[in-house]
């Protein structure tokens, strides 16, 4: 019997990857995608890499003028999943099946999250900056309302995975329902939530780059800036800067991840 189900997963697998192998091979004649031809313009590439850039001491006079911009992105990142944090936190209470008030609520709660966290903060970007131009606060809106619909997901499946014995235990004593969230729900989903707010700090830091080149705010732009410029040796530096803080910013994360979980 174990052979044949293995067999049977064999046969599975196979067929499986056959119609990747087939639909990868439709896209790239679909998109005149080459692979052979791309691989050829790597040596080209790396070569236009290291003899542009490179840091020189012209682009490190513009060190402080990138540090500030690295700073505005840091603290508007932080600024917006807190924010988001907070708010997801209510609508997982309401969306998950061990806090739910009542259906409406969780269908209302569960669709919020679900709309806000499929469309890419990208796309955010364009749409807030169509409504509010370019700014920092188009910027913020657009990390808050990506980071909003992951974090409530994320609360709700961590409130949803909490030992429930303490619920029934409070629930069958006549607790009410803020004494139950406040004893038993959040003290035990407070580790995995805290490690999902650093994880989107970490996240939003990396995707503020790229939100700032279409707002026009922190490091994002001051990088759109030098390259439209062809100034690529500013562009070098605050490249490495930009890797540099958000390597430092995940060891620290990891840090604190190890000693709240």
């Amino acid at each position: 019997m174990n052979e044949k189900k293995m067999r049977k997963n064999k046969w599975q697998a196979t067929i499986f990857l056959l119609i990747i192998i087939l639909i990868t091979f439709l896209s790239s004649a679909i998109t005149e995608f080459s692979l052979m031809e791309s691989l050829t313009t790597i040596p080209a590439a790396l070569g236009w890499i290291f003899s542009n850039l490179f840091v020189t001491q012209d682009s490190l006079e513009k060190l402080p003028s990138i540090l500030e911009k690295l700073n505005e992105t840091i603290f508007i990142s932080i600024a917006a999943t807190t924010l988001a944090a907070v708010v997801s936190l209510f609508l997982a209470l309401l969306g998950s099946k061990t806090t739910k008030v009542n259906n409406i609520f969780t269908i209302l709660a569960r669709f919020v999250a679900s709309f806000s966290r499929n469309i890419p903060v990208v796309a955010w970007s364009l749409i807030l900056l169509i409504s509010f131009g370019q700014n920092s606060m188009t910027g913020f809106l657009a990390l808050f309302v990506a980071t909003l619909g992951f974090l409530t997901r994320a609360f709700i499946e961590s409130i949803d995975e909490a030992n429930q014995d303490s619920v029934e235990a409070l629930t069958a004593t006549g607790a009410r329902y803020f004494h139950i969230v406040s004893k038993a729900v959040i003290p035990q989903s407070l580790p995995q939530m805290l490690s999902w707010i650093l994880f989107m700090i970490e996240t939003n830091i990396r995707s503020a780059t790229l939100v700032g080149i279409l707002t026009g705010t922190g490091i994002g732009y001051i990088f759109d800036l030098y390259y439209k410029s062809m100034n690529y040796n500013v562009v070098a530096l605050i490249t490495f800067i930009i890797i540099i803080a958000v390597i430092v910013i995940e060891l620290v994360s990891n840090k604190i991840r190890k000693v709240i979980l």
